[in-house]
């Protein structure tokens, strides 16, 4: 027992180890820390390996006992594919249904299938939705189906669906998939179902407005209602009161003004509703639709000036791209273009920016490009995004309705010839409470019964909901509504000649001289810059340019008359005849190329037709050299009754 103990004496004793301590033997002994490296030591990662879950069949052996064998991967699938199944069963009330309506509506939305099979499925479909209509409206795949019933159905079918939707228009107004049957709906239904549709509406067009999906709803109503269900809808936009009472609302009076004016209503609190209703559209970008354009439009009327300068604050940027391709749109664009100020003019052209080519071809978009040309005086700016973007495409600018039209706007700028009547009124818009000129402002409180007959006329082409500058008003006054401080000629140059565009368009013009002078559009762009624009902007800078362009013209025209040709020689095309007839009459410089060029002695065989007209205009040529040099060839033609001129343009015989 002593030996026992001694022994155990005789040996060390081990201290007791920390099992969380770090077990490395080449770690120090030392109770300082080791530094740890920067460089990562790279050592493999060992990645656990998960095994799959086996899945066991139960198999009876042969006493009767249960044993679990493993499933192939086929049988796992197949046993997915039914719990997956069974999961949505229990979810989803119709589930059974709308697969059924899913394998039916592969068959019945294919083009090449016959009428008669595709209306005995789709009776077929619609007999198996029957009662249950409303409950799968909203679900992603019914939707489609009935879109496609409703499309393809018969109008007794039809009704039959919408009596069914009728009580859950509202509801299905919000749902991103029902949206699209309610919009099929409207489309193919009755005036008496439109009615029947837009009634419910009443009382939460302002609630559906501020909702990105309801809002496509409301405007789709908007556009296929018509007059008086259009201003059912934007009088509860108004005020409160025409949102409660309908007899209020239907009044034959469209103009915000003339509603508040009739109804003795106060101007400030409809002014106020009309903002608690506009904010939160605005606030949420939903800016796209006409309904919400005309109700800025109808704002911006009433408007004091702190409240109109908050709304074009708002607008003045990428949102207002999105609304200039409607008639109320561009015109909000161009009266925030006109008082916006400098820096919020900077975000409305800079918002343009890669859109250009596109807004130009757009019939309205091209007007609030005219404007921000005639107006902003930051010149290279607008070089830079609008007349950058222009010159890329410059020949398909000039033979597009719509395009040509800012290039004519600094050619010839407010030419009646290029904009209607409409389009010119859209351009003199400005808003009264911002206008430094209180003799513009539109009074139409007290306006006479005799200017009332004529406005419903006016409604049609044109709205007085600003102050718009007439033809009696002083160029002074004209200069302020425009807005802008700089003088407009020195725009022009700067913007014409000084980018570039005016070579680059006139270059343009002498390769695609023929092209454009039988052009129904294009003629017209030619015309303006043969002649140096007005004022004759092109002349001082730009003269040898011109001239090759008048001598390119000539050279057209100077053409042998080929009798077997299908293609008509410019002097016998109706369009490019009367263009190079107004050319000699309006530049005499290129009368003297013509007549050099291409018509000297040859006047005779261009003495019937359409080339007739522009032999005759020499004779009122303001060159006296060219018209005395065409007198005396054309006289004897005259004589001899081959030449036959108007009579209030024929000249005295002097022989």
């Amino acid at each position: 027992m002593a030996a026992k103990k001694q022994e155990s004496n005789s040996k060390p004793k081990k201290r007791n180890r920390n099992p969380d301590a770090n077990t490395n033997p080449d770690s120090s002994s030392s109770k300082k820390p080791k530094l740890v490296s920067s460089k990562p030591e790279n050592k493999p990662v060992e990645k656990v390996f998960k095994p799959f879950k086996k899945t066991f069949g139960k198999v009876k052996s042969q006493s009767g006992e249960e044993k679990k064998t493993p499933l192939s991967k086929r049988e796992r699938r197949i046993h997915a594919k039914e719990l997956t199944e069974a999961r949505k069963k229990r979810r989803k009330q119709h589930y059974t249904l709308e697969q059924e309506l899913a394998r039916l509506w592969e068959k019945m939305r294919q083009r090449n299938i016959a009428k008669e099979e595709r209306s005995k499925i789709i009776t077929e479909a619609i007999q198996k939705m029957k009662g249950k209509i409303p409950e799968i409206a909203s679900s992603h795949v019914s939707s489609r189906v009935l879109q496609t019933c409703v499309k393809y159905c018969s109008q007794a079918e039809r009704d039959a669906v919408f009596d069914e939707l009728k009580p859950h228009f509202l509801t299905f107004a919000s749902n991103k998939y029902a949206i699209h049957l309610v919009t099929k709906m409207l489309d193919n239904g009755s005036k008496k179902q439109l009615a029947e549709f837009i009634s419910p509406l009443r009382g939460h067009v302002a609630s559906l407005l501020r909702h990105t999906v309801g809002s496509v709803v409301i405007e789709h109503a908007y556009q296929l209602g018509n007059a008086t269900q259009k201003q059912e809808l934007l009088m509860e936009l108004y005020s409160t009161e025409l949102q409660l009472f309908k007899d209020l609302a239907s009044m034959k009076e469209s103009r915000l003004v003339d509603v508040i004016s009739k109804l003795n209503l106060q101007k400030g609190s409809v002014s106020r509703y009309m903002a608690s209703v506009i904010q939160p559209i605005l606030e949420k970008g939903i800016v796209d639709h006409t309904i919400i354009h005309k109700v800025l439009i109808e704002y911006l009327s009433i408007a004091d000036k702190t409240s109109a300068a908050e709304i074009i604050q708002q607008l003045s940027g990428p949102l207002l791209v999105r609304m200039i391709h409607t008639r109320d749109g561009s015109r909000i664009g161009i009266l925030c273009v006109k008082h916006g100020s400098a820096k919020e003019r900077k975000k409305i052209v800079k918002g343009l920016k890669g859109t250009v080519g596109k807004t130009a071809h757009f019939q309205y978009g091209s007007l609030v490009l005219a404007c921000i040309v005639s107006t902003v005086d930051d010149t290279k700016l607008v070089a830079k995004t609008v007349i950058r973007e222009l010159q890329t495409i410059l020949k398909e600018l000039v033979l597009d309705k719509n395009g040509r039209r800012p290039l004519l706007q600094l050619l010839n700028p407010n030419c009646t010839r290029y904009f209607s009547p409409d389009e010119m009124a859209s351009l003199r818009l400005s808003i009264s409470s911002l206008n430094a000129m209180g003799e513009l402002e539109v009074n139409h409180e007290t306006k006479s019964l005799k200017d009332k007959e004529s406005s419903d006329k006016d409604n049609s082409g044109r709205d007085f909901t600003m102050a718009e500058a007439d033809g009696s008003a002083s160029s002074e006054t004209l200069q302020l509504v425009e807005g802008g401080k700089k003088d407009p000629s020195i725009r022009r140059q700067e913007l014409l000649v000084g980018s570039g565009l005016a070579k680059n368009l006139i270059d343009m013009c002498t390769e695609n001289a023929e092209e454009l002078l039988r052009s129904n559009f294009g003629k017209e762009v030619l015309y303006e810059a043969a002649t140096g624009g007005s004022g004759g902007i092109l002349q001082q800078t730009l003269g040898d340019k011109l001239n090759a362009l008048h001598e390119a013209i000539a050279s057209v025209a100077a053409e042998s008359k080929s009798e077997g040709s299908e293609k008509e020689h410019v002097l016998e095309n109706f369009h490019s005849s009367r263009t190079i007839r107004k050319l000699v009459l309006d530049n005499p410089t290129f009368a003297a190329t013509l007549w050099k060029k291409a018509l000297s002695g040859k006047c005779e065989q261009w003495a019937q037709g359409h080339s007739s007209k522009v032999i005759c205009a020499f004779l009122e040529s303001s060159d006296a050299m060219v018209s005395k040099l065409a007198r005396e060839e054309l006289q004897p033609l005259i004589n001899r009754g081959i030449l036959k001129l108007p009579e209030k343009k024929q000249p005295a015989n002097e022989g």
